[in-house]
């Protein structure tokens, strides 16, 4: 139960689910639902009535944090891709542009469900401005990954010391 501890006594703050447990994804924009001839609709009694969408993906973690990092460095963290639905799916990711110091690395290809893929996030600590910002200059991107029924956006954020 939410209400009560391991121990049996009621829980002093409240437990925040994660969105995979909520049935939402955040950060995404779904796309357009074309009809898929080849899918056809789900018939099994266990999957037909479930509220939750039956498609796509979620990324662990949901969002990418650096932290402060030192200029003229390079820096990478993985992100997992999970294959939330009951077909397989495609996806690809929009490249980050240049002045950000960001790249994606990853393997194109379907992912069937239940499985995954690792996506690199990588970055390169550079300054763009040319005016001193204090010490600290901000990175803040949204990465967009194209799947066939959303766009999910993935928050990366990093501090450049100079």
């Amino acid at each position: 139960s939410l209400t009560v501890n391991v121990a049996g006594q009621k829980r002093k703050e409240k437990v925040i689910l994660p969105s995979s447990l909520q049935g939402t994804k955040p950060s995404s924009i779904p796309n357009k639902k074309i009809e898929d001839p080849v899918a056809g609709k789900i018939k099994t009694s266990s999957l037909a009535t479930t509220g939750q969408d039956l498609t796509g993906f979620h990324l662990i973690p949901p969002r990418v944090t650096f932290g402060v990092l030192k200029e003229g460095c390079t820096y990478a963290t993985t992100v997992i891709m999970k294959n939330v639905g009951v077909n397989f799916s495609r996806f690809r990711v929009k490249q980050p542009p240049p002045h950000t110091g960001l790249r994606v690395m990853y393997t194109p290809g379907p992912v069937a469900a239940g499985l995954q893929v690792e996506l690199e996030i990588e970055i390169f600590a550079m300054i763009t401005g040319g005016e001193d910002a204090g010490g600290l200059e901000e990175v803040s991107h949204d990465i967009e990954i194209l799947t066939e029924t959303d766009t999910l956006l993935l928050p990366v954020k990093a501090n450049i010391l100079c």
